[in-house]
């Protein structure tokens, strides 16, 4: 059976989901598998599904005809899902790639805001994750605006060295090409 741990902790630590609300919570989950090269989604689609990364490696980025943008790389379990265009239920713009073999556990969208409204813990779910969302954003930008490619570096290695040991170099230090 798969390990729920680190998607229960998350939920009895910042959302206000009791013992019956994560075993409900739970009884939602499907756990998907992908292959290396697969997308989980795609620009102009919608984010139908809220997406935990149980395992693997996730690229997301921007993509148009003549570059492509990484935006982050998610290793560590955590959700990946483009959270404003799941909340809102519009198109998103980002792209996500499996670097690695995947699993992801997916909950659909109605049913997980039905929960959440169930256990009266929707809006602090959707306030908590934009604030965190925006402050990533913030930090992101100043970053590639105001840091030198070799104080980027320095950055990843103090802490994000998971990233340089898995993902390829050639990714993290794209030029937007």
């Amino acid at each position: 059976m798969t390990n729920f741990s680190k998607l229960s902790n998350f939920f009895k630590t910042e959302y206000s989901l009791n013992q019956d609300g994560i075993e409900e919570l739970f009884s939602l989950i499907k756990v998907i598998k992908h292959r290396k090269g697969s997308l989980l989604i795609q620009a102009q689609s919608k984010e139908k599904q809220l997406r935990f990364l149980n395992k693997g490696i996730v690229r997301e980025y921007y993509s148009n005809q003549e570059k492509e943008v990484n935006i982050n790389f998610y290793i560590k379990p955590q959700f990946i899902s483009d959270l404003l265009t799941f909340s809102q239920n519009s198109n998103t713009n980002k792209n996500q790639e499996c670097l690695s073999s995947v699993e992801v556990l997916c909950i659909d969208r109605n049913p997980f805001f039905d929960l959440l409204e169930k256990y009266q813990c929707g809006k602090s779910f959707i306030d908590a994750s934009f604030q965190k969302l925006l402050k990533q954003k913030e930090m992101l930008e100043f970053n590639r605006v105001t840091k030198t490619p070799k104080e980027l570096y320095n950055e990843l290695f103090i802490y994000k060295p998971e990233w340089l040991q898995s993902i390829p170099h050639r990714l993290l230090f794209k030029h937007n090409s």
